[in-house]
C-alpha cells in the first residue's frame, strides 16, 4: 500500500478490496471518488450498508432475501403455487425475475454442491425443498442451477430427491446467447445448444 494515502484512506481501500472482484486499483478510485463525494453520499452509502445487513433476512419459504416475511413473490397470490423453481443464490432468483416470465415460487438453496470444496447436500436447503414436495401441491420442479460442473451436479442430485414423489422435475435451457457467434462459442454450449433445439 502506497504511503502516499492517509491511514483512513488505506482503511477504505483495505475494505473495499474484499469485495469481490475489487482489486487494488479500483478500491483506490472507489475511494478516491468517494473522497471527492460530499458528505450527504458519505454517510447515506454508509447508512444503506447497515441497512441491509440490519434489515434483510432469508425468506422463511422460499429462501430469498427479503424485509418481510414471507417475501413479495410467496405472498402474491397471483403467482403459481405448484410451480418452484430452483436456485443455487438470492442474486439467481433476481435474475429470473427481471425476465419476466416466470409466474411461479422459488427454492433458494444457498449454493452448489462442491465436494472438493467441503460443501456436500447437508449445506444445502435440500431436505426443505423435499419437505416442499412432500407437503404437496405441487406439479414441477423447475432446476435454474448454473451450468457449470457444480450447478449440473446439483441439478442431478435434486431430480434424484424429488422425482420419487412424483413431481415433473426440469431444467432450464442452455445454448447460445442472443447477439453470440457459433465462431467463437464452446464446444459443450454448442452441444447444449443442439440438444435444446426447437421446431420454428
Amino acid at each position: 500500500m502506497s504511503n502516499a494515502l492517509t491511514p483512513s484512506m488505506q482503511r477504505l481501500v483495505e475494505e473495499l478490496k474484499r469485495l469481490p472482484g475489487i482489486g487494488e486499483k479500483t478500491a483506490t478510485r472507489l475511494a478516491f471518488y468517494v473522497l471527492r463525494c460530499d458528505h450527504s453520499f458519505a454517510a447515506d452509502l454508509a447508512q444503506a450498508l447497515l441497512s441491509v445487513k440490519e434489515q434483510s433476512r432469508l425468506c422463511s419459504q422460499c429462501f430469498g432475501l427479503t424485509e418481510q416475511d414471507p417475501c413479495r413473490i410467496c405472498g402474491d397470490p397471483r403467482r403459481l403455487p405448484e410451480e418452484v423453481c430452483v436456485v443455487e443464490e438470492p442474486a439467481d432468483m433476481l435474475a429470473l425475475e427481471r425476465a419476466q416470465e416466470y409466474r411461479g415460487h422459488y427454492h433458494v438453496l444457498g449454493g452448489a454442491l462442491a465436494p472438493l470444496d467441503g460443501i456436500g447436500p447437508e449445506h444445502l436447503r435440500c431436505a426443505e425443498l423435499v419437505e416442499r414436495v412432500k407437503r404437496g401441491g405441487l406439479t414441477e420442479i423447475i432446476v435454474a442451477t448454473n451450468p457449470t460442473a457444480e450447478g449440473e451436479a446439483t441439478a442431478l442430485y435434486i431430480a434424484r430427491l424429488v422425482k420419487p414423489h412424483g413431481v415433473r422435475v426440469t431444467r432450464i435451457a442452455r445454448g447460445l446467447p442472443v447477439g453470440g457467434d457459433l465462431e467463437y462459442t464452446d464446444a459443450i454450449t454448442l452441444s447444449k445448444s443442439l440438444e435444446g433445439r426447437r421446431e420454428m
